[in-house]
């Protein structure tokens, strides 16, 4: 069955990359991987960016190997023992997923049973389609169809409205809105800390300060970390297109 950990952030207010979800990375890779594959195609400095994933993910006790550094990318995942995608913008990193081919690839070898843990636009991308992603469309991806491992999308870095705020542009809340005007898929806004843990045909919301869950006609309810979210796995959560 499918392990995944989808994260909001990959930096806490006062802690190191990756800190705020350290023991939740361990439990989803365990002891029996021994190395990561590292997708860090939605980052600008590919070299620099695995530099520092490989630190942080071997003072876990992980070896990390960079995508980008295979000959054979899509050979590269189907022999990974698990994969991270890590964050920047969700634009480019699904542009490079569909031009390395790396889709479908990634997608079967989940299914399968690999590890799959992701942040930000990592978790972007694990959903039906990107169009809920926080992120300028700096490139043009062939599609907004993403790896369709959850039947539902994710907003990673949720802002609640602000209440005192003058700003008169639309709110998180506002443009979710806007997204089930035309889309069925559910959209879990994900706020800084929080993370979904999928395994077994379950899922839970875990982490700290919790989320928001918005469905089209419906007003948006709150999820409390710990909560079962096992519902939004169920293929009737879509009512439509799962690409949609």
């Amino acid at each position: 069955m499918p392990r995944l950990l989808l994260i909001s952030n990959s930096y806490q207010h006062g802690l190191g990359y990756l800190d705020h979800c350290e023991q939740e990375l361990r439990a989803l890779y365990g002891p029996a991987v021994r190395r990561v594959l590292f997708v860090g195609y939605a980052g600008s400095d590919l070299a620099s960016y695995a530099r520092g994933a490989r630190e942080r993910f071997g003072r876990m006790g992980y070896e990390l190997d960079a995508v980008q550094d295979a000959e054979a990318p899509a050979e590269a995942v189907r022999e990974a023992e698990a994969i991270f995608i890590g964050g920047g913008n969700t634009f480019r990193l699904l542009k490079a997923l569909y031009e390395k081919g790396l889709v479908e690839a990634i997608r079967k070898r989940v299914l399968e049973g690999m590890p799959y843990g992701g942040a930000s636009a990592g978790a972007n991308v694990a959903c039906v389609s990107i169009r809920t992603t926080n992120d300028m469309p700096i490139v043009q991806p062939p599609s907004f169809g993403a790896l369709d491992l959850v039947p539902f999308n994710i907003n990673p870095h949720y802002l609640d409205p602000d209440p005192s705020s003058t700003h008169r542009g639309e709110t998180r809340e506002q443009r979710i809105r806007e997204f089930h005007e035309e889309n069925w898929p559910p959209v879990v806004g994900l706020r800084e800390g929080a993370m979904l843990r999928i395994e077994d045909s379950s899922m839970q919301l875990a982490g700290v300060n919790g989320a928001r869950l918005f469905e089209r006609g419906r007003e948006p309810r709150e999820l409390a970390c710990g909560e079962p979210l096992d519902f939004l796995l169920q293929p009737g959560s879509l009512r439509s297109d799962r690409r949609s």
